[in-house]
């Protein structure tokens, strides 16, 4: 990962402040942890919002979308790893990128989609400056997946689904794990569905504010 120089509210001490912050709120797994410190939010935000980049919230990034918070992206992070390795990981809903570069310093390689072509070129721009080399972008709907690059250790999806799409499922590994938020009765919750030798076992989690996964691309 490239050092990316900060000043200020963007510095390196700023960000260490929120690894330290997220170690209260609960998270354990040391390799997140050093990856929230490694990964630099301000690069993924716009300009104009970069001195808040590492407070605890979701920030704008235009075209209706959103970076989550960074407890939000460590909390997945930190279930897609449960604590092993990670070869292949699968995010659905790249946004600015910031999320699939903070998987790219947990797993081997991390394949990840974007319906929207302007967010496909900022995340690009991003992930190039934040040096995540091992993170491959494509434009395309999320709901299908990669079949042709499955099976994958992990999936995450970014955007609140009313279930767990078919087709991502199909695409686990035994062992593997898919978190992603589902909306039911108007509440959003992070769920885990985890491949067993004997099926699917699925776990509602944390209450969780996403935007909706949508079909098609643009």
């Amino acid at each position: 990962m490239t050092r990316v120089p900060g000043i200020g509210m963007t510095s390196l001490r700023t960000r260490m402040r929120m690894v330290e912050r997220l170690r209260a709120q609960g998270i354990r797994d040391e390799k997140v942890l050093a990856a929230m410190a490694e990964v630099p939010r301000h690069i993924f935000v716009d300009e104009a919002l970069a001195s808040r980049a590492y407070e605890d919230n979701a920030l704008p990034l235009g075209y209706g979308q959103s970076i989550s918070s960074p407890h939000t992206v460590a909390r997945m992070t930190e279930l897609a790893r449960h604590g092993r390795a990670l070869g292949k990981v699968l995010e659905i809903g790249t946004g600015c990128g910031y999320q699939a570069a903070v998987l790219g310093r947990v797993a081997r390689q991390v394949y990840s989609m974007e319906r929207l072509a302007a967010l496909i070129r900022k995340a690009r721009r991003n992930l190039r400056e934040a040096g995540a080399g091992n993170v491959h972008l494509r434009h395309g709907d999320g709901h299908a997946g990669m079949p042709e690059v499955a099976p994958f250790d992990a999936i995450v999806l970014t955007a609140a689904a009313a279930r767990a799409p078919d087709a991502l499922l199909g695409q686990l590994d035994v062992g593997g794990r898919m978190i992603l938020p589902i909306a039911r009765n108007d509440e959003q919750h992070l769920f885990i569905f985890e491949r067993t030798a004997r099926g699917m076992v699925e776990r509602r989690m944390d209450p969780v504010v996403f935007v909706p996964l949508l079909s098609g691309v643009g």
